[in-house]
């Protein structure tokens, strides 16, 4: 028996069948249409139709695509999956380190089963908690994920919803929890089809990606049970262990509860019915911290957001680049501010914006664990002309204090897959639209924006070309690699230091000490002191007369006396007092 239902209170609907069976479904007063079909079991395909028209379109809470986002629904049964995780107790994001990672270019073959093989690299990490880039079904076989249309239905080509399941259930096996990225933001360009059932799309309004989603318009209640609805999906029948919110400033909500705190309570009462912890992290460019404001203090009660602010700092401090957002940032100053306040804007003035941006957090009450920060991600790489990875252009002594910084930060850290070891791979902006064209329009688009940041259009991958996929894949032949074996020594050590010494997790930010000099920075955290040289040349770096210290961990050479260490060129030494 299934019940089949959807919501389209401005059409006429009826439900298809295999063999030409077409059903009527009857309509309630709130706009939904339902039919009971009791020899409709799990595995049996199904599509709508709406009014007069012959087009069958699939179902806008699909949860099987098997033949991508154009074809028929088909029903799944989530109890039919024998789980092994009835003893799991979840992962809390504080004191944990992330790990993204995109499941199509993660491994070779590019699914959910091959990604299961390569976790016991990452506990041998140190990892706590992978996050995968948004696995929602789009059109084609590959894509970041941010071209997502069936908002509870796994990709196909990655594995589909068992393939998600065996993944979630074999990382919580190794202690590994698993936060998932989606996007409420906007429907991917093609096969979007929940709109033509209903308003889930706001008329006359736009983000970067399309048109806006109508999360406080006429209609919107239902649409925002939508976006809840599959949140709370994701938690319960997938077990993932949080959500990466992507891009919340572009959820436009003039309503009294924002949909972001409406959110977090329904997700807080599933986490005490499951008694395991659940984890909301926004992607937010406004540097307002009601978004992790408590909502008894008044904010929308999300648990952490992403600092772009801690990245550009560090980014443009080792790389010496200045061009458009990065404009503010590169300062010793800057550094020491982020590491002590988390934002650099902080109702400051923006010269990329041409205005006043962020607001203060209060570093007494605000612990830095709710900031995820990070030196690379899939958006500081990959919206790169040609996808350059730091490893690119750095020497190896710069990474190596860039990961210093990061993983001894009062922050929560979170690596892109392949940065522990200086992966070569480039990771691109890749796509496989099948219609000619949108293949077109992506094509000349991103060459023409970034000629727009002075970038030669002929040097931009062609997003459609299968070798942009390709050349993003990780090689996971280097990490036996000496170069490469060295740096993920380097990061194994700073994480399992990171876990070692309470110092080094205390979340307090007005703890955190910072001061810098000629081209080094100190930070000191409780009785451990990080020293950075981010000189060419040998330095020595005054600790402000500490006692006689410990190397924790250093670079060879490195000499330490009662207050001053001197440090090899480019390198990063970690003290315990």
């Amino acid at each position: 028996m299934t019940n089949f239902a959807v919501w389209a209170p401005g059409s006429h609907v009826r439900l298809s069948l295999p063999g030409g069976d077409v059903r009527e479904m009857k309509k309630a007063e709130d706009g939904w249409w339902r039919a009971d079909v009791p020899e409709a079991g799990p595995g049996t395909d199904y599509t709508f139709l709406l009014d007069d028209s012959a087009q069958e379109l699939p179902d806008p809470r699909s949860a099987w695509q098997p033949d991508g986002v154009h074809g028929p629904s088909r029903v799944y049964d989530h109890a039919a999956f024998s789980w092994s995780d009835t003893s799991w107790t979840g992962r809390q994001l504080p004191g944990s380190v992330l790990y993204e990672l995109h499941v199509g270019t993660f491994t070779p073959e590019g699914t959910f089963d091959a990604a299961i093989g390569r976790l016991d690299h990452l506990v041998d990490l140190g990892v706590d908690i992978i996050e995968l880039l948004p696995v929602a079904a789009f059109n084609g076989v590959h894509n970041w994920g941010y071209d997502g249309v069936c908002w509870f239905a796994p990709q196909e080509s990655y594995g589909g919803p068992d393939g998600l399941k065996r993944l979630v259930d074999a990382a919580h096996a190794r202690g590994l929890g698993v936060v998932l990225d989606v996007v409420y933001n906007h429907f991917g360009p093609s096969g979007a089809y929940a709109p033509m059932f209903a308003p889930y799309l706001l008329e006359g309004t736009q983000t970067p990606w399309g048109s806006s989603v109508n999360i406080d318009g006429p209609g919107s209640d239902e649409v925002r049970r939508y976006i809840i609805d599959s949140a709370v999906m994701w938690l319960r029948d997938y077990h993932v262990d949080g959500l990466r919110l992507d891009a919340v400033h572009a959820l436009a909500d003039r309503g009294a509860v924002h949909l972001l705190e409406e959110m977090a309570a329904e997700v807080e009462a599933l986490s005490t019915h499951l008694g395991r912890p659940l984890t909301l992290v926004a992607e937010s460019d406004l540097n307002d911290p009601r978004l992790i404001t408590p909502r008894e203090a008044g904010g929308y009660g999300l648990h952490a957001q992403w600092d772009d602010d801690v990245h550009h700092a560090l980014h443009t401090l080792l790389t010496g680049e200045r061009q458009g957002y990065y404009a503010d940032f590169g300062s010793l100053d800057c550094l020491a501010a982020v590491l002590t306040g988390a934002f650099y804007h902080a109702g400051t003035f923006s010269s990329f914006r041409q205005r006043r941006h962020g607001r203060p957090i209060d570093r007494t009450a605000v612990p830095g664990h709710r900031f995820v920060a990070y030196l690379q991600n899939h958006d500081q790489i990959g919206n790169r002309a040609i996808g350059d990875r730091l490893s690119s252009t750095l020497s190896p002594g710069l990474l190596k204090v860039g990961a210093t910084l990061l993983l001894t930060s009062p922050y929560t850290p979170m690596l892109f897959m392949g940065e522990e070891w200086a992966a070569t791979a480039p990771w691109q902006y890749f796509t496989s639209h099948p219609e000619p064209e949108l293949a077109l329009a992506v094509q000349n688009g991103r060459r023409r924006e970034f000629a727009g940041h002075g970038w030669a259009e002929n040097d931009v991958p062609d997003p459609q070309d299968p070798e942009t996929f390709q050349r993003s894949k990780l090689d996971w032949a280097e990490p036996e690699k000496p170069a490469h074996r060295e740096m993920l020594d380097v990061y194994r050590t700073l994480i399992a230091l990171r876990k070692s010494r309470a110092d080094l997790s205390e979340p307090r930010l007005d703890r955190v000490q910072v001061w810098h000099g000629n081209q080094f920075v100190v930070m000191r955290r409780g009785d451990c002191v990080v020293a950075a040289n981010l000189a060419p040349v040998a330095q020595r770096i005054s600790l402000r007369a500490v006692p006689r210290g410990v190397l924790l961990a250093t670079e060879p050479g490195t000499i330490l006396t009662r207050d001053v260490a001197e440090l090899p060129p480019e390198s990063a030494v970690v003290v315990s007092l």
